[in-house]
């Protein structure tokens, strides 16, 4: 009986190659086209990413990729979507560093982080940039600080929705500055900028490549870098540490992830395959423009990485009393 589990055991691993193949077709993945998901608004730091290696997968491919935008809370209406998807390769979830803070602020989730995903690769990391108004009359950190603490409860900052990067990084600066403001949620980045440049809201701790733009036309003053070291994109302006909190870092991540059960020859090729972008020229450029950084991980440090960032995150969002709204 031994002998014949055995051998039933062999032959089954023997035709798991063939049963691998099979799932796609029997052609190598992929064969038809790829949907990347993405849970945020476009215009968004994680749209742009996502648009950048979806461009250039699609070359690379031979297939094209298409951006899904499915955004709202906080980024868990395209996870779900994601989580229940076929576990194929052909429908991924490329989320930000709000995918690692959902499980601490939504106590309802239809899918279970950890469990119902596969770190595939990160894209990018990137700073966010504190950016007020120039009508704001605000031009340094300090003097923000010192506003707010001159009239609690009565300046206000937006972000991308309760529970995203932006929101999270704000709430860092909040406890690090010991200050008291309102959070106003938005749909996505877009939407929190067009509001900070009206004035509608004072403060926005935007991803770099979403503010950029702006900065640079003037329709909004940047007053810090959430990174620990200076951004190339932005020389000039210092960081949070810089500006009167030391040791302030907050890096926002953009990162690629499919269903759980997602065949590992399929992550393994997409995560080589991101890498061998991340050695192009036309990659490198169009990072420096957005003020991005490289993150090269395999599919098992991304998922240790993620592990950190959900107990981290918790830690914060637990001080700060974040609750889904």
């Amino acid at each position: 009986m031994k002998v014949a589990r055995y051998l039933a055991a062999i032959g089954f691993a023997a035709l798991w190659p063939l049963l691998a193949v099979g799932q796609t077709g029997g052609q190598p993945y992929p064969n038809k086209p790829v949907h990347f998901v993405v849970p945020f608004t476009a215009g968004s730091a994680t749209d742009i990413l996502a648009r950048t290696f979806g461009q250039k997968l699609s070359e690379l491919w031979g297939q094209p990729v298409i951006v899904d935008n499915r955004p709202g809370a906080g980024g868990t209406i395209g996870a779900t979507f994601v989580a229940k998807a076929p576990a194929d390769g052909y429908t991924l979830l490329v989320h930000s560093a709000a995918h690692a803070y959902n499980p601490s602020i939504y106590t309802n989730l239809s899918f279970d982080t950890a469990k119902d995903f596969v770190e595939v690769v990160p894209l990018a990391g990137q700073p966010n940039v504190l950016v007020v108004a120039p009508s704001a009359g605000v031009k340094t950190v300090a003097e923000l600080i010192a506003l707010a603490k001159q009239k609690p409860g009565q300046l206000n900052f937006g972000s991308a929705g309760t529970g995203s990067g932006t929101h999270i990084n704000a709430e860092k600066f909040k406890l690090a500055a010991g200050i008291d403001v309102v959070h106003i949620p938005y749909k996505g980045t877009p939407e929190a900028l067009t509001d900070t440049m009206a004035g509608r809201v004072t403060y926005f701790f935007s991803p770099i490549s979403a503010a950029l733009p702006n900065v640079r036309e003037g329709k909004l003053l940047a007053l810090g870098v959430s990174t620990a070291k200076r951004s190339a994109a932005l020389p000039n302006v210092p960081t949070i540490g810089e500006s009167g909190l030391p040791g302030f870092d907050y890096n926002l991540w953009v990162g690629v992830f499919a269903p759980a059960g997602t065949p590992p020859d399929i992550v393994d090729k997409i995560n080589k395959d991101v890498a061998h972008l991340l050695q192009s020229a036309e990659i490198k450029e169009r990072f420096a423009n957005l003020g991005a950084e490289p993150m090269p991980m395999t599919p098992t440090e991304f998922k240790n990485f993620v592990r950190v960032e959900i107990d981290e995150s918790a830690k914060v969002i637990k001080a700060a009393g974040i609750k889904a709204q």
